[in-house]
C-alpha cells in the first residue's frame, strides 16, 4: 500500500527518482509503473535483493511503462552515493524516525535533488505514534527502531533548514493506527493473537480489493488518526 501521493509528488515518465530507504520497494515499483528511472536505495541487502527480483518480474510481465528502469543500490541516508542534483524526485518513506542524525540525512536528501525538484518525506504521525510508545516499550526499544516522534512543525522546519520549500502535507493509513494499537496491547510480536490476525485480514483485503467497506473508513479515519504524515517539498 502506497504512502506517497504520486500526483502531489508530480512524477512524470522518464524522470529520475530516488527511493531512499526503499525497504521492500513498494514506492519504487510504482515509479516503474509510471515510466520513471528509479534508484531503490537501502542498507539492507536482503530487502534490496527482494526488490530487484520484483522489478525484474515486473519488466518481464510488461508492467513497466516505456522509459521505466530500475536499479538497486546499497547505501545509507547519511552519505548518499550520488552527485549533487542527481534526481528529479526523491522519496523518503518511514525512514527519518530511525536515524539519530536526521539533520544530516535531510541535508543529503536536499543535496541529491535538483533545484525545482520535489520530495515526499513520510514519518509516523505524532499522536498515533505517541499512543504506540505509551502502550509498548517493545514497539520502539529495539535495535534500528524508532528514535523520535515528530511533530509536523518540527519536521517541516528541519527540512526547510536543509534548503527545501514546504508545499503541503497529508495524512494516510487511518486503518493502520488501530491495528498497531492492538498489537502494542497484546504484544508487538504476537502475530498469532486472534484479534491481530482478524484485523490483519481486513488490511490485506483493503490492499488487494480496495472495496468500499474498507476505503470509506480509511478516508474518514485518515485525517483524524492516519498513521503516517506525508510532507511534500521542493528544492529551492
Amino acid at each position: 500500500m502506497l504512502t506517497v501521493d504520486f500526483d502531489r509528488l508530480g512524477l512524470r515518465g522518464g524522470e529520475r527518482v530516488l527511493d531512499m530507504g526503499c525497504g521492500a520497494g513498494r514506492h519504487a515499483f510504482e515509479c516503474l509503473r509510471r515510466g520513471a528511472a528509479v534508484v531503490a536505495l537501502d542498507a539492507d541487502e536482503v530487502e534490496l535483493k527482494g526488490a530487484v527480483s520484483v522489478m525484474a518480474a515486473m519488466a518481464e510481465a510488461g508492467e513497466v511503462r516505456e522509459g521505466g528502469a530500475g536499479l538497486a543500490v546499497r547505501g545509507t541516508a547519511l552519505d548518499l552515493p550520488f552527485p549533487d542534483g542527481s534526481f528529479d524526485r526523491v522519496i523518503a518513506a518511514e525512514v527519518l524516525e530511525h536515524i539519530p542524525d536526521d539533520v544530516r540525512a535531510m541535508a543529503e536528501l536536499a543535496r541529491v535533488v535538483r533545484p525545482g525538484g520535489r520530495l515526499a518525506v513520510t514519518v509516523p504521525r505524532y499522536l498515533p505514534e505517541l499512543v504506540n510508545w505509551a502502550l509498548s516499550s517493545e514497539y520502539h526499544e529495539t535495535p534500528g527502531g524508532h528514535v523520535r516522534i515528530y511533530r509536523r512543525p518540527q519536521l517541516v522546519s528541519r527540512l526547510e533548514a536543509a534548503g527545501l520549500r514546504y508545499l503541503g502535507h497529508g495524512h494516510v493509513h487511518g486503518l493502520h493506527s488501530p491495528y498497531w494499537w492492538l498489537k502494542c496491547l497484546v504484544g508487538v510480536g504476537n502475530e498469532g493473537h486472534p484479534l491481530v490476525r482478524a484485523y490483519h485480514r481486513v488490511l490485506v483485503h483493503d490492499i488487494v480489493h480496495a472495496s468500499a467497506w474498507t476505503r470509506v473508513p480509511e478516508r474518514v479515519l485518515a485525517p483524524v488518526v492516519g498513521k503516517s504524515l506525508v510532507v511534500y517539498l521542493e528544492r529551492v
